[in-house]
């Protein structure tokens, strides 16, 4: 006993050191508490913030990479901006602009062929629909509502923004390309062959030095080095007839989640090393993924049977499944700035679905044209956007 008495002093003293010490150089003193015995008399220290990529704005809490999206927690430089939906309808060639406030559509706006996605830019002033087959992107001022001149990009299936907002990356499916542009004049910087056979979804660490992309056409997944503009590790999707579709990391950065509407699911990625996924069965036809606004579910749309299932990230297992009446295609979309309603075109079925995120009821169901795809919700809460229909830091 007395040996122990001996060695739980020493551990005190030595715990009293390394927290002095720790409090000096600004580092944890979690191990430090640990050896005291003294955790309920000293507060825990946060997480260590993780060195991002240079130019990156700093990560707010490192426990939660959506810290900034809380719900209408808008940025100053959108929160003037008017409170639509942009819907691009691929085979009709154009937007559809609705006023959620109404579920009407007060616009339709003419752009190239087969619009894909609505994309904010990272200094979220401006949504550039990607015009596929058209090789264009054409901006729209949000404030105004009015569309621009289009930009000559080929192949722009889908587009994201490196999180220091220095480039764009053109998902150029089509080509087996990622590409490189200038965030604002989108001249080419950098072209990155792939091996893979239809780029086009993807989500950054939360150090923003790495992205991981999915490949639709050939079922597999790409890790690609932010700063390098370079494929670093790529794996095949152990499924037969893999369709990966959209990327989301996890709040506390640890994993990733990628829809894959043929194996009808998600599957489950350790971000730190990029192994073996697991499959996460979600329902028939898995394609979008979106975070609620305080952090604790992920909305998965099941485009094949027309539900939602609601994933709970700190329970790492479905809760809730959301059906849409008489059924429906429920695809891309978004969340509204103060996190009540859920947005999802309706792919095959010429509509948009606004669904109470509270009780998964449909609020209501919005014809649009033909082939609506990846909508935009905007503004949303945020400090910078990454891409696609709305991911924002």
């Amino acid at each position: 006993m007395h040996r122990n008495r001996n060695h739980l002093q020493s551990a005190l003293i030595a715990g009293a050191v390394l927290a002095a010490l720790a409090g000096c150089s600004g580092g944890s003193k979690d191990h430090a508490n640990q050896a005291a015995g003294t955790q309920a008399a000293v507060r825990p220290a946060q997480p260590k913030m993780p060195a991002g990529l240079p130019g990156m704005p700093p990560v707010l809490d490192a426990k939660d990479v959506y810290a900034a999206d809380r719900a209408n927690q808008l940025s100053p430089v959108v929160k003037d901006f008017p409170s639509r939906v942009y819907v691009p309808n691929t085979n009709s060639n154009t937007v559809s602009v609705i006023d959620p406030a109404t579920y009407k559509v007060i616009k339709t706006i003419r752009v190239g062929v087969q619009p894909q996605h609505v994309v904010p830019s990272w200094d979220m002033k401006t949504l550039w629909v990607n015009n596929d087959r058209g090789n264009s992107l054409t901006p729209i001022d949000p404030r105004t509502g009015k569309a621009g001149k289009s930009v000559d990009v080929h192949d722009p299936y889908n587009l994201y923004f490196t999180p220091n907002g220095k480039y764009a990356i053109v998902m150029a499916s089509l080509d087996r390309e990622l590409v490189f542009r200038d965030a604002h004049t989108m001249e080419i910087r950098k072209t990155e062959p792939v091996s893979c056979y239809g780029v086009n979804h993807a989500d950054f660490s939360p150090d923003g030095r790495s992205f991981i992309v999915s490949c639709e056409f050939s079922g597999e997944l790409l890790k690609v080095d932010t700063e390098k503009m370079k494929v670093v590790a790529q794996q095949k999707l152990p499924f037969r007839g893999a369709m990966p579709q959209d990327v989301k990391i996890s709040p506390d950065g640890k994993k990733y989640y990628i829809a894959d509407m043929v194996a009808d699911g998600v599957w489950v990625l350790d971000a730190a090393g990029f192994g073996k996924p697991t499959l996460l069965h979600t329902g028939k036809g898995c394609h979008g993924l979106y975070v609620s606004r305080d952090s604790r579910e992920m909305y998965i749309s099941n485009r094949g049977e027309g539900t939602i299932s609601v994933f709970d990230f700190a329970r790492g297992k479905l809760t809730k499944k959301w059906r849409l009446p008489n059924g429906g295609s429920p695809d891309m979309g978004g969340v509204s700035a103060d996190g009540k309603v859920l947005w999802l075109s309706g792919r095959y079925n010429s509509e948009v679905y606004a669904i109470d995120t509270r009780s998964g009821k449909q609020l209501a169901r919005i014809p649009v044209g033909s082939g609506p795809h990846g909508l935009a919700v905007y503004p949303q809460p945020g400090r910078y956007s990454l891409g696609h229909t709305g991911i924002f830091r």
